[in-house]
């Protein structure tokens, strides 16, 4: 489940609990309005806080994680998206636009894996070197690339110097689709699973219908 649907789900909870409290506390104890609106507020916001742990909890379970891998792996992506804004913050900079459509695809492909570790966190354990090598990697390497790229004369020492960097970046850009292709490694699998069982149910029916027009022509 992404974090906005989430956000939905614990909102569509919280605020008619808050709504109904509020009723409740004005028409039928006949309390004070102010009074009955913070007690819709207060009960808004424990409910919200109680769904939120309900929500995540199932999500541990689905996820077959424990609480404490589970506050690691959130650890992980909360470092992790701060790094992804710095890297899109820094490809962006860079002043080379016969590289831009490698930049756009570099964070797409970024960005994706950790979408899909967010909304799974059990995923992480298959990005794990994305998490804590190439990601870093990436960063490092775009900010200097870009705070030299900005230079306004470049010689000829400095121009091999962006070459090899954007060499370098092409390199990562592979690794990273590797990356992505190992945490969806699982999912291919179960497609191929899915694919041979319809094909062979296919032509199991496809030699049944042979059989039966073999025999009527008998």
């Amino acid at each position: 489940m992404n974090s906005f649907l989430m956000f939905l789900v614990r909102t569509g909870i919280s605020f008619p609990v808050g709504a109904l409290t509020w009723l409740i506390s004005y028409v039928a104890f006949d309390q004070y309005f102010i009074l009955s609106v913070l007690y819709g507020v207060a009960a808004t916001g424990v409910s919200y806080f109680i769904s939120d742990g309900v929500i995540k909890h199932q999500l541990m379970v689905r996820q077959g994680l424990s609480r404490k891998e589970y506050k690691f792996i959130q650890t992980q992506l909360k470092e992790a998206n701060e790094k992804i804004s710095r890297l899109n913050r820094h490809v962006f900079a860079i002043r080379h636009f016969p590289s831009f459509k490698q930049r756009i695809d570099l964070m797409r492909v970024t960005k994706k894996i950790y979408r899909l570790t967010k909304e799974e966190p059990r995923r992480f354990y298959k990005a794990e070197k994305f998490y804590y090598s190439h990601l870093d990697s990436l960063v490092e390497i775009a900010e200097k690339y870009a705070l030299l790229s900005a230079q306004p004369k470049k010689n000829r020492a400095l121009q091999a110097t962006l070459n090899d960097t954007r060499r370098t970046l092409e390199q990562l850009s592979r690794t990273l689709e590797d990356d992505l292709h190992g945490i969806l490694s699982d999912d291919i699998d179960d497609l191929h699973f899915e694919l041979d069982v319809v094909k062979h149910t296919s032509n199991k029916e496809k030699d049944t219908d042979l059989l039966d027009e073999s025999r009527r022509t008998k």
